[in-house]
């Protein structure tokens, strides 16, 4: 399987987990939402908050890459967070709805990769104006690793709650092999 074919599952896998976090979390009272457990972003909908700012963030310096991906381009003329903590939205369904035209825009934009963009570098500043010059394939990687990591934070907070969050392993989306 091709490091292209890896990017679809991995938009397919952010696209599944967001749709059973926020199921989850739609189970607990706004109070409990967003009260703060100590976690790096302190609730857990500020933890989902970060993940749409973070995403948002990545996707668009994605949009100053070479290759050009069109599933970015209507991205390209909206304005990127200013910091990782900016809100997106003021309540669970309105970030819902953000969190799903985001993931909309991930799947097709993976499917948009090929061999050629991945090995070709990024030049982007960071939040402090820090440039780097990256490889895309490996800053992908980053985008969709940031996301697991902070789903994992997402599971905790919800277990915290009382709310089982079942299996979220990556495997669930990994078909098994035929033998012939």
């Amino acid at each position: 399987m091709s490091l292209c074919d890896q990017f679809v599952r991995m938009a397919a896998y952010n696209e599944f987990m967001n749709e059973k976090l926020y199921g989850l979390a739609a189970q607990l009272a706004p109070e409990a939402l967003f009260a703060d457990r100590k976690a790096y972003f302190g609730s857990l909908f500020a933890t989902l908050n970060h993940l749409v700012v973070a995403d948002t963030i990545w996707l668009k310096r994605f949009c100053a890459h070479p290759a050009r991906q069109p599933a970015l381009d209507a991205l390209r003329a909206t304005p990127a967070p200013t910091a990782l903590t900016t809100a997106q939205a003021a309540d669970l369904a309105s970030l819902l709805a953000l969190r799903r035209e985001l993931d909309r825009t991930i799947v097709q934009w993976a499917a948009q990769l090929d061999d050629t963009g991945l090995a070709q570098p990024l030049v982007y500043a960071n939040m402090k104006g820090v440039v780097s010059n990256k490889r895309y394939d490996s800053l992908i990687l980053h985008f969709f690793n940031h996301q697991t990591h902070h789903r994992g934070q997402a599971t905790t907070l919800l277990a915290q709650s009382g709310i089982d969050t079942g299996v979220t392993d990556l495997l669930l989306l990994v078909p098994n092999e035929t033998s012939d």
